[in-house]
């Protein structure tokens, strides 16, 4: 399966060389014996011509706003919405998951909740748990009709969805390691109040992400599989 990275944002210059960029972090998580990569960096304007360029789709997390109105967030808005009419297999991240619900017609805003860093534990509709890295302040405030809730927690409602059997987004990181949140928390941790960083910190020590790339690989692959 050749998975295709849209990648929406970069990861600070002081912490690429310990843990790549962003692209590099989903090859590193996805990677196995049948899987390759091909990165376009969509926040340059780097765009495949369309969705048959890959089996499979990436919508990487970014620093931007979906609601910043760049014309290349415009762009890939167009874009995913061809390319989820046709079905492709699609998986959004962070950022990913919220221009992919705007781009269907859901709103997505700074949350009243503020930001969300540090491991989160969230509540599947299957009734297990799931913990994942997490650092966001915007959220998806009003979903798309129709979308089916997968996740959910106190400080961000609508955590994961699924739109149809083709798209999958999650608003957390699971691409990110403690020691990656560590370094954001030194790079970035200025954004935030005191009291946020301390409990984000504190939350990498009481363990481990889970680690769901057999989770994104297998809906990834099956999607591709079943749409021929």
């Amino acid at each position: 399966m050749k998975i295709g990275i849209l990648q929406t944002g970069r990861a600070p210059d002081e912490l690429v060389v310990a843990h790549g960029d962003y692209n590099e972090m989903f090859m590193q998580l996805l990677a196995g014996p049948d899987i390759s990569f091909t990165t376009f960096r969509v926040l340059d304007d780097e765009f495949p011509v369309d969705e048959t360029e890959a089996d499979a789709w990436i919508v990487t997390g970014s620093r931007c706003g979906v609601y910043d109105g760049f014309a290349w967030i415009t762009r890939l808005e167009d874009w995913l919405r061809h390319a989820i009419a046709r079905r492709a297999p699609i998986a959004g991240i962070c950022f990913g998951h919220q221009v992919i619900a705007q781009a269907l017609g859901a709103t997505v805003e700074k949350s009243e909740a503020g930001w969300q860093v540090g491991l989160k534990t969230y509540a599947r509709t299957d009734g297990s748990l799931l913990t994942l890295p997490a650092w966001h302040q915007d959220q998806i405030i009003s979903p798309v009709a129709g979308a089916r809730l997968l996740a959910s927690a106190p400080g961000c409602q609508y955590a994961a969805f699924d739109y149809g059997s083709s798209v999958r987004t999650y608003q957390a990181h699971p691409e990110f390691t403690n020691d990656y949140l560590r370094g954001l928390f030194d790079v970035r941790g200025y954004l935030l109040a005191k009291d946020i960083v301390e409990a984000g910190l504190a939350s990498l020590d009481h363990g481990a992400p889970d680690n769901i790339a057999a989770e994104i690989t297998s809906f990834l692959a099956e999607t591709a599989a079943a749409r021929g």
